[in-house]
């Protein structure tokens, strides 16, 4: 009698090969590239406002979250290069700092302005990246801590941040979601909380305000000569004494940054830590090959296959999976494995999706919703297969299986684009629409709704429509070639984390921490019965 049981994936990769090594050198360097801007990104502040940042005797953004974070713990940084190349790179990383951290043991969310950056004010990138921090906290069922120090909207860019259902007004919305949920929320002021921006530490559960530095208040002193003629210091209008002592705006006065942290994690010993949903979780086991083998097995040129298997191997403890249907829809590769001990649900293309792999791939989601299994996809995906014998056999009712049970799936589910991600396999590939709890790129990854050349192919020949001719004319080489290169900037990775359409890009070989803290982040919440919607048979 045969027995299903956990398969030891056999490597092939021939490491000394002249296609891995050039594959190896090229990858390594992409990544390279990230951590050298995103390196310029955060050390590009002006000299003078750091040293005047200082001198009033605060703390810079990520010193505070260090200070507040238990000790040697890590922290899960969220779209570090937000707003990259946009505004001539004046809002380095929007403005704001946004991240997965552990404060007395609890995991947290912590949204922090940074005030070297424009005054911590927000533009749109600022404002999503803000929101995206507390969905993450609503979806994972996590406390949130804020460290405010912002001048509210960047006002050269009101019309794009202030009136639209997710502009500025969407924060205080989800924190009046997120109190009704009973998630904790904290506010420490340590500097301006001017405007809208004064709902925050009003919004929250407990908020704590620093003696000198920290003020609120919905119009500072100049709007408020304009508009009564009242004329007012910003001690007296909103300071931390007038708000800890007459109006209650604030909770808690610190004497200083470092005071108020304590105070914050003081708060901290005092919420119920909630009982963590259940998974079977085993004792970490390495994978048996280099993780960094990954940046020689992913070919420098998408256009080439990518062996998944291989990649899994490097990815799953142990390099083992219980692969599910392995001969049938062959161009996904679902199967069951373990990542730092976590039961996890692998689905990853192997190839282009046939109505063999959507079936085979909807019955593996279901099977997992069942189990209350975290699924983890790989993203490597070109689309569905088109073409008359494909729509005759009805790949678009297959794939809308598929897409139906990635929506209404009930357990966390986590994207990482390795290589492509285009057309509708971005989207049953649980893409940014299908709430993935976290979804995060590789350097190399490519973003777009169908690959440049059939771009140009298609707008090439909707020109041609009336001509006998296929012969390109030089205006319509001229137009493919711009098409060609605008797809190539628009598809990058940069282009997609600059606009907060992933929730970073991270270097390949820290795939497995990434998704273990993901894992752990969303047992927070307990999953909900399995419930999907109808299936078109």
């Amino acid at each position: 009698m045969s027995k299903i049981s956990m398969v030891v994936l056999k490597t092939r990769v021939k490491t000394q090969s002249d296609e891995f090594i050039t594959n190896y050198h090229y990858n390594k360097s992409l990544s390279k590239n990230i951590q050298k801007i995103l390196s310029a990104s955060q050390n590009s502040r002006d000299e003078k406002v750091l040293l005047q940042h200082r001198k009033r005797g605060k703390l810079l953004a990520r010193e505070r979250i260090k200070l507040l974070t238990d000790k040697n713990t890590p922290f899960l940084e969220f779209s570090q290069l937000a707003a990259y190349e946009k505004y001539n790179n004046q809002f380095p990383g929007a403005g704001i700092i946004t991240g997965l951290g552990v404060i007395e043991g609890m995991e947290t969310i912590i949204i922090a302005n940074d005030a070297t950056v424009k005054g911590g004010t927000y533009v749109s990138e600022t404002i999503k990246k803000h929101l995206r921090a507390q969905e993450i906290a609503l979806s994972n069922n996590l406390p949130i801590v804020y460290l405010v120090d912002s001048g509210g909207i960047y006002l050269p860019e009101q019309a794009n941040v202030y009136p639209d259902s997710d502009h500025f007004g969407k924060i205080f919305f989800n924190q009046a979601k997120l109190s009704a949920e009973r998630i904790p929320q904290v506010a420490l002021v340590m500097g301006s909380c001017t405007a809208g921006g004064a709902y925050i530490p009003a919004m929250s559960d407990e908020s704590i305000i620093v003696r000198d530095t920290g003020s609120i208040f919905l119009a500072g002193p100049p709007l408020v000569k304009a508009a009564t003629g009242e004329i007012v210091t910003v001690e007296e209008l909103g300071g931390a004494d007038i708000h800890t002592s007459i109006s209650g705006v604030a909770d808690h006065l610190a004497e200083n940054e470092q005071d108020a942290i304590l105070l914050c994690r003081n708060i901290f010993e005092h919420i119920n830590k909630k009982q963590k949903q259940f998974t079977d979780r085993k004792e970490s086991v390495a994978p048996l090959y280099p993780i960094d083998d990954i940046y020689g097995i992913m070919p420098a040129n998408l256009k080439k296959g990518i062996n998944m298997y291989e990649i899994i191997a490097r990815l799953v403890d142990a390099s083992c999976l219980q692969e599910f249907k392995a001969n049938y829809g062959k161009s996904i590769i679902t199967g069951f494995a373990r990542i730092m001990g976590y039961n996890v649900g692998i689905i990853a293309n192997n190839g282009i999706l046939f109505p063999e792999s959507t079936l085979k791939a909807t019955h593996f989601i279901e099977i997992c919703c069942n189990r209350n299994i975290p699924m983890i996809f790989l993203q490597n995906i070109a689309g569905f297969m088109v073409g008359k014998e494909y729509e005759h056999k009805g790949i678009a009712k297959d794939g809308a299986k598929m897409i139906q049970a990635v929506a209404t799936a009930n357990v966390p589910k986590f994207t990482i684009i390795i290589g492509s991600s285009s057309g509708a396999g971005n989207y049953a590939m649980a893409g940014r629409a299908y709430q993935p709890n976290l979804l995060f790129i590789w350097p190399n990854s490519k973003i777009s709704v169908m690959g440049g050349e059939q771009a140009a192919e298609v707008l090439i020949s909707i020109k041609q429509k009336n001509r006998s001719t296929d012969q390109l004319t030089a205006d319509e080489t001229r137009l493919k070639q711009k098409i060609l290169q605008n797809f190539e900037a628009e598809s990058s990775a940069l282009y997609s984390t600059s606009r907060i359409w992933d929730d970073g890009i991270i270097d390949p070989v820290d795939t497995r921490k990434v998704l273990a803290m993901g894992i752990s982040m969303s047992l927070n919440k307990p999953f909900p019965e399995p419930k999907t919607g109808v299936y078109r048979m």
